[in-house]
């Protein structure tokens, strides 16, 4: 019984380290950009969009479908690089089992 009761401390140990580091994934940033830099993104850990930057030759108001393009490109490496951190992150916890609703 002892052992078992050793178990379930441990058990709610890891539960409130992993609580701990996904709430810590929100304070996380990650970049991501397209076209030489000059569309730039930062999502969270939580892969919320902070911000867009695009620079002024980006703009072609002859061909805003580039714009979009860049801007597309940029949003999903910075999504793709917040899923690396999420996994890299709560990995350690999982043992590199993707568990579903966890991150």
């Amino acid at each position: 019984m002892n052992n078992m009761n050793q178990m379930m401390k441990q058990v709610k140990k890891m539960q409130e380290q992993m609580l701990k580091a996904q709430e810590e994934l929100g304070s996380k940033t990650v970049e991501g950009s397209s076209g030489g830099g000059v569309v730039t993104v930062q999502v969270n850990g939580h892969k919320k969009l902070l911000s867009i930057e695009i620079k002024p030759e980006a703009v072609d108001p002859e061909d805003v479908e580039m714009l979009q393009d860049l801007v597309i490109t940029a949003v999903n490496d910075a999504l793709t690089k917040a899923e690396e951190l999420a996994s890299s992150d709560m990995g350690k916890f999982t043992g590199g089992m993707k568990i579903p609703g966890l991150f």
